[in-house]
């Protein structure tokens, strides 16, 4: 069962805890929800990537130089 690392300030006195059923099942949740969260973010990443590239290769079809793609959107 995992772990966690208790310091008592007061008393500078560390000690290892078995995590709780309650808190296993919550790190298990939360670790879930942020894979999610990651996933989305990378998608959305993606698609903005993938949008700029397709914007730029429009323009490019419109004849502008790359200089001028530059100057208009970075």
């Amino acid at each position: 069962m995992p772990i966690k690392h208790v310091v008592d300030c007061s008393t500078g006195i560390q000690t290892d805890v078995e995590l709780t059923a309650e808190e296993v099942t919550d790190m298990e949740t939360r670790a879930a929800a942020q894979a999610t969260a990651d996933a989305a973010q990378e998608a959305a990443d993606t698609k903005a990537a993938t949008d700029a590239a397709a914007g730029k290769a429009k323009l490019k079809d419109l004849g502008l130089t790359d200089d001028q793609i530059t100057a208009l959107v970075g």
